[in-house]
């Protein structure tokens, strides 16, 4: 069995052509667990009236943030494989195929994989986001808290690793970042797929990753990640 899990959040412009891409490879057996933050848009409502019990949807009874609501799918996620998905992007039709092969052929822990970058409008930006963002996934611990080359919607893991990074810290910048770091921290196995296994929008309705941060506030944060690491007991 296989989970899908996602954060949704005034989605309703994207998360049904996201939603098509996913089911089409998942079986009968798999779910999708979406956890709404307070949509004002028709959201939650539109992934009802499109998928009925197909996709399991919890709404937040308060807005909790990005790294709250993926905490709470992750939670109520039943798979031995778990993804993480993000309401606005688009899977290509081969994603889980290979990125479950790359589990079965190397015994990781934690899968993650490449994507191509695609405007608003579909049209490519570039062939490889990794490339793009400057990701170096082999980095070590300290590169990690540094920059982050982990994008959780590019990133699958199994479930017995939900216990050694939940709950997450409150201290951390974001749930993608932790996951790889404890994975790093235990020594578990981490494999990369160089390839484009999904388009990756950016546009400005992106929840997250569209504006640079001031300096004081990524200070803030990297601090607060090397806080929950040095107090992280495995």
């Amino acid at each position: 069995m296989l989970s899908v899990c996602m954060a949704t959040y005034n989605g309703a412009e994207f998360v049904v052509r996201q939603l098509n891409s996913v089911l089409s490879q998942l079986s009968e057996n798999d779910e999708v667990v979406v956890v709404d933050d307070g949509s004002k848009d028709r959201t939650v409502d539109l992934i009802r009236e499109t998928y009925g019990n197909r996709v399991q949807v919890h709404v937040n009874p308060e807005n909790l943030g990005v790294i709250k609501s993926f905490e709470k799918a992750i939670s109520l996620a039943k798979g031995e494989v778990i993804f993480l998905c993000d309401q606005d992007d688009e899977w290509e039709s081969d994603k889980v195929e290979k990125v479950l092969a790359a589990f079965r052929q190397s015994d990781a822990s934690v899968v993650v994989h490449d994507a191509s970058v695609v405007d608003g409008k579909g049209e490519l930006i570039h062939k490889s986001w990794n490339s793009y963002n400057g990701n170096v996934i082999s980095q070590g611990i300290i590169g990690n808290i540094i920059k982050n080359a982990f994008t959780g919607c590019m990133m699958a893991f199994k479930k017995e690793m939900v216990p050694f990074f939940t709950p997450f810290p409150k201290s951390i910048e974001m749930h993608d970042q932790w996951i790889a770091l404890v994975a790093k921290l235990r020594k578990e196995k981490i494999v990369y797929i160089d390839e484009p296994l999904m388009k990756y929008y950016r546009h400005g309705g992106n929840v997250t990753g569209m504006k640079k941060r001031p300096v004081t506030a990524q200070i803030k944060g990297r601090l607060g990640t090397m806080s929950a690491i040095m107090n992280y007991k495995k």
